[in-house]
């Protein structure tokens, strides 16, 4: 049986995508020249997130591509077998990237997002956003924006709810 701990329950995990856009902003000196890139499947539903915030504070829409890192995965054994890397694609060229994604743990996963980016264009510069840090980093990949530090043991599992999938907002930890 697996304990299960909430981290951040719905309205602190709402405080920590307006913390994350508001930096987003300060760093950016405005939103003219940004576009976020959301990696599937939750990263991609709190990089709209962030973009709906961007457009109440900023007045301009921010355009969010939905990107799919299945065949760049070095640590999974369906490589190979995507489509698409990119859906509505917009030209990042120059462009100041966001990659959105709700957990940083080995850094894995932001490497192969890294590489399916260079396939849709060569942006000016690409930062990091995630919900949550957990450590244990396997490759030298840190966030620039993080939602919430959460230290963690490499036993442990940090599950991200959104309610787009899971009916319901938070960030839980379970226990082996």
């Amino acid at each position: 049986m697996q304990d299960e701990k909430v981290v951040l329950d719905s309205m602190s995990m709402q405080r920590a995508l307006t913390r994350i856009t508001y930096e987003i902003i300060e760093k950016n000196k405005g939103v003219g020249n940004l576009i976020l890139i959301g990696i599937k499947t939750r990263g991609v539903y709190l990089a709209d997130r962030i973009a709906n915030r961007l457009k109440k504070l900023e007045n301009t829409d921010v355009p969010v591509i939905k990107l799919d890192i299945t065949k760049y995965r070095d640590d999974q054994q369906s490589v190979g077998k995507a489509g698409n890397v990119a859906e509505n694609t917009v030209d990042i060229t120059n462009k100041n990237v966001i990659l959105v994604d709700d957990v940083l743990y080995t850094g894995r996963t932001v490497r192969a997002a890294l590489a399916a980016i260079n396939e849709i264009g060569r942006p000016k510069r690409i930062n990091l956003a995630v919900l949550v840090d957990r450590g244990h980093r396997e490759l030298p990949i840190r966030a620039d924006f993080v939602g919430k530090n959460i230290p963690s043991s490499k036993q442990e599992t940090i599950k991200v709810l959104v309610s787009e999938i899971d009916n319901r907002d938070g960030v839980e930890i379970k226990q082996p």
